[in-house]
């Protein structure tokens, strides 16, 4: 019988490509990025040239892309990202209604 799952809002089967590309970070290259020794300025790079292959692959800037955790953080993040495109959308039209 094949093998069905069905929690992919819990977790996902890794693409086959995905895990090659990944494996020299979660083997080799696993350095925090944020630091500023060797593994951590390579693991920056990584992530860097990842921003670029995603905003290429979908016609946009790379500092318009932002790789989170997990979905939570993800979702998050959009909802903060369209409250403060809301909030500033509301102050020019309150503004706009004192100008004289």
């Amino acid at each position: 019988m094949k093998h069905m799952y069905f929690d992919n809002s819990a977790t996902t089967k890794l693409d086959d490509e995905v895990l090659k590309e990944m494996m020299p970070y979660l083997t080799e290259e696993y350095g925090n990025a944020s630091s500023i020794y060797k593994l951590g300025r390579n693991s920056r790079s990584a992530v860097e040239n990842a921003r670029e292959k995603v905003a290429k692959a979908i016609n946009a800037e790379p500092e318009e892309i932002y790789f989170t955790s997990g979905g939570t953080e993800s979702d998050n993040t959009a909802i903060r990202g369209i409250a403060y495109n809301n909030k500033k959308e509301i102050k020019e039209q309150e503004q706009k209604m004192y100008l004289p």
